[in-house]
């Protein structure tokens, strides 16, 4: 394989603790960036996944609702059957 070194600037926790992870699976870091680069160039895409946060409001109504299911409110069902469940939302 004819290869070639890439110079990064990151953080050096981020470095740290990619580095650990990676040994845990039982691989050089290098592995890792190669695989990510591979697929990169393979896909033509970059994928970011961080975990969707909501914002304020979106989270008042997600508090609201988790707070009426522990209080048992305004629960509906369940149903048997999809169209029940369709009729009981029309209404």
């Amino acid at each position: 394989m004819n290869t070639t070194v890439i110079n990064i600037k990151t953080d050096k926790n981020l470095k740290k603790d990619a580095q650990k992870l990676a040994k845990n699976f039982g691989l050089p870091l290098s592995t890792v960036v190669n695989t990510y680069l591979r697929e990169f160039v393979r896909e033509k895409r970059i994928v970011f996944s961080e975990p969707p946060v909501p914002n304020a409001k979106t989270r008042k109504i997600l508090d609201q609702a988790l707070k009426d299911i522990k209080q048992g409110k305004n629960l509906v069902g369940p149903f048997e059957t999809a169209e029940e469940m369709m009729k009981s939302l029309r209404e």
